[in-house]
């Protein structure tokens, strides 16, 4: 992997995600109300983006409603805190087949499949700044869970996102997506900055080591402007590889609950080391005004 290191650095807060974390950690937060300070405590720590999911408030589990996105949002806007918002449109896209003997009919109670208009319903009563786009299916977990983004949804959704005029940031899991990528920014459903997320080391998508990580970044354009993460136990370590790779940085609750062996983290705590290991390394880290500038955003709340 070439060494050339951001000079210059933003930091992404992925504040709760949608995974079984809140019975492992009662700092991942739950309610709109608990989610929008995270997002402030992680934007007043040096992030420059809050990357949000919601949840149902009573039960903790992933939620697409955009009644629980609005009054995050809100509490954020009227915190005056800047931030900018990135809003997950990657919910609806999941497919739980049945056992191995019997695939079919689907889990009923685990499927959640949605149109694209759906799926991008919040983005479009709220136009975030910023929302995904998941660039590719794979399996997720150890079961019989897919999740599910066809080229055919892809090109909808990619189209629905641009006409909103939101920026997408386009998720990359594995190489395909990258693939994807490409071929959506070809038919021009994808403006310029094309701006991308490398997840990596997720199960089972590109793992987490340096090899793979050249290979993304040997097959990513050059002027896209891209962050990398990983998970769990690694990541703080890839915000040092995101820097030296010449990218961005994603820390948060979403991906990783603790910030040492036994101690749980807040939000707050991964950006604040997050920042403390590229300031470390002489990089500077970049302001929300300087992003949306660099991105080339229009701030709406």
């Amino acid at each position: 992997m070439p060494l050339r290191p951001s000079r210059e650095v933003f930091i992404t807060a992925a504040i709760t995600g949608a995974g079984d974390t809140t019975g492992r950690s009662d700092k991942v937060p739950v309610t709109p109300a608990q989610i929008a300070d995270a997002a402030i405590e992680a934007a007043e720590a040096g992030a420059a983006i809050a990357h949000l999911h919601v949840r149902d408030p009573e039960t903790g589990a992933p939620a697409r409603d955009v009644a629980l996105y609005r009054a995050a949002v809100e509490r954020i806007a009227a915190s005056g805190v800047d931030v900018i918002l990135n809003l997950t449109a990657g919910a609806g896209g999941d497919l739980v087949l049945g056992p191995p003997d019997a695939p079919l009919p689907v889990d009923a109670a685990g499927t959640d499949m949605a149109p694209a208009s759906e799926r991008l319903a919040h983005v479009a009563a709220l136009r975030p700044e910023i929302c995904t786009l998941d660039c590719g299916t794979m399996n997720f977990g150890e079961g019989d869970y897919v999740m599910t983004n066809t080229p055919a949804m892809l090109q909808a959704m990619a189209a629905m996102i641009r006409d909103l005029g939101v920026r997408p940031e386009i998720e990359i899991f594995d190489t395909g997506h990258l693939v994807l990528a490409k071929w959506l920014k070809e038919q021009g459903l994808i403006d310029d900055p094309v701006v991308v997320q490398l997840c990596m080391g997720i199960p089972w998508g590109a793992p987490d080591d340096i090899p793979s990580l050249s290979a993304m970044l040997a097959n990513l354009p050059p002027d896209w402007t891209f962050s990398a993460f990983s998970i769990g136990r690694n990541q703080l370590p890839y915000a040092a590889m995101a820097v030296l790779a010449g990218g961005n940085i994603r820390v948060g609750l979403e991906d990783n609950i603790w910030l040492e062996r036994g101690v749980l983290a807040t939000n707050a705590d991964l950006v604040t080391r997050a920042r403390t290991v590229a300031e470390g390394m002489g990089s500077r880290i970049l302001s929300p005004a300087e992003v949306r500038e660099r991105l080339r955003l229009e701030r709406r709340w």
